[in-house]
């Protein structure tokens, strides 16, 4: 059973008045409800508030780059509710961990970061530009600056000594995973590139994601039937893939391709809606019935922490994918509704009677409980609220964010060495997957979605 401090758990007792979440998919009013619930949920669980905390940090077990997912979920739940309940929190974590340079390289992370770690925050600060949530006051770093501080750090760190480029899982060279170069890596890249050309319309952002999308098919991490395997060993020039799949990796490279269509005509855009529709047909194997479900792990019940989140980013892109390349709406609404009410039906647990679990095709709870699971339910149900929302701005139809073009060029932007020792802890502390990934990616047991 889910433990939570007697405050919370009292607070959020007394908000409740069902022992269960009851959704009614074609109704705003029970959509936004079922998401206030929801995100009330989720938030219990974030200590980063309270005295003593850390803002913007989760509590053990989760990592740096799942608290950065979350605020973008939380940007996602204003964005569709209109709810700002939690839009104080959110400024307050982002901007607490931009780091010195303004980048999403804050001291207490450097050295166990990872790109697509630094990836979530990016992406979730270019959500806050697109869709106009409130500006930071004038002395701190704009939503729009801090995005680009992501991509350009990145853009540095391309890598052309092994496999013909793309970007190394992590950044430093002394963790674990140094030679692994994985989709939602190069994805996180791919998608942040594409937006920032569709927010600014400076085309070099274009040409980066053009020269991703080129590198990743080159190499088969998407593969020429739009699978997108999990990432590729760089000691053996990328000859060998991972060929496991997870939401989240099919997700990332669908919205960066939904923008890149939006933004080309002709035959380019044709390829680019060829792409698309790939990506969606490839993703049928994380549905049953309509309902989404996280086929490497959920069958055994063996997703770790971390997995538990992965089918919020696919809800979460599948959706915005429709506000920029419309014709996506038919391909996945259905998916995604039938999910949204499946997720529903997971909440009904934990001492609050309203606990979301892991697993949307049992109909019911299933005993398990955390940040993800919140996460998952919450992305699949606001964004039912898709089409009574505007899509995304640029700067040229009503943007206001403020941005920096050469932001981020000027910090830790080579893989090296920090300053400080190097603990047991720091070296733990990396990543999103874990070294399981490596050894049996190097050991050949891997089980594997073909």
């Amino acid at each position: 059973m889910k433990v939570r401090s007697s405050a919370l758990a009292g607070a959020l007792l007394a908000a409740q008045s069902t022992s269960a979440i009851n959704l009614v998919t074609t109704d705003v009013d029970s959509i936004k409800t079922a998401a206030s619930t929801i995100a009330h949920g989720m938030m219990s669980y974030y200590t980063g508030n309270l005295t003593g905390g850390t803002p913007g940090l989760l509590p053990a077990p989760y990592y740096w780059w799942e608290a950065g997912a979350m605020f973008g979920s939380l940007i996602d739940y204003w964005y569709y509710t209109g709810d700002s309940t939690y839009n104080d929190v959110v400024s307050q974590a982002l901007l607490f961990q931009t780091g010195p340079d303004n980048d999403f390289m804050p001291p207490n992370q450097t050295k166990a970061e990872g790109n697509d770690d630094q990836g979530f925050w990016g992406m979730a600060a270019m959500s806050a530009a697109e869709v106009k949530f409130p500006n930071p006051p004038a002395s701190d770093p704009q939503w729009l600056a801090l995005a680009q501080a992501v991509f350009n750090s990145q853009a540095l760190r391309w890598d052309n000594s092994t496999c013909g480029g793309g970007l190394r899982w992590q950044i430093f060279t002394f963790n674990n995973g140094y030679n692994y170069k994985n989709s939602i890596s190069n994805g996180c890249f791919f998608n942040l590139a594409a937006r920032l050309g569709y927010y600014t319309q400076n085309q070099t952002y274009f040409e980066w994601a053009d020269r991703m999308w080129d590198w990743v098919t080159a190499v088969e991490l998407v593969s020429p039937t739009y699978q997108v395997f999990d990432g590729t060993d760089d000691t053996l020039n990328c000859t060998q893939l991972n060929h496991i799949q997870w939401t989240y990796n099919a997700g990332v490279y669908l919205l960066g391709a939904s923008v890149m269509w939006n933004q080309t005509t002709g035959d380019t855009q044709t390829k680019w809606e060829g792409r698309i529709k790939g990506l969606v047909t490839a993703s049928s194997v994380f549905f049953l019935n309509n309902v989404m479900y996280e086929v490497a792990c959920e069958p055994s019940g063996n997703c770790d922490t971390d997995q538990q989140s992965f089918k919020a980013y696919l809800s979460r892109w599948m959706a915005a994918s429709t506000k920029v390349a419309p014709f996506v709406s038919d391909l996945v609404s259905t998916l995604l509704t039938d999910s949204a009410a499946a997720a529903a039906k997971s909440c009904t647990g934990g001492n609050d009677g309203v606990t979301c679990g892991t697993k949307w095709t049992t109909g019911t709870w299933d005993n398990t409980w955390g940040v993800g699971q919140q996460m998952n339910a919450l992305e699949v149900v606001q964004g039912l609220l898709i089409n009574q929302v505007a899509g995304p701005v640029s700067n040229s139809t009503g943007g206001t964010s403020q941005g920096n073009p050469s932001a981020g060029t000027g910090g830790d932007t080579r893989p090296g060495a920090p300053t400080q020792q190097i603990t047991t802890g720091d070296r733990a502390g990396a990543g999103i997957l874990t070294a399981i990934i490596l050894v049996a990616l190097l050991g050949g047991a891997w089980w594997m979605v073909a």
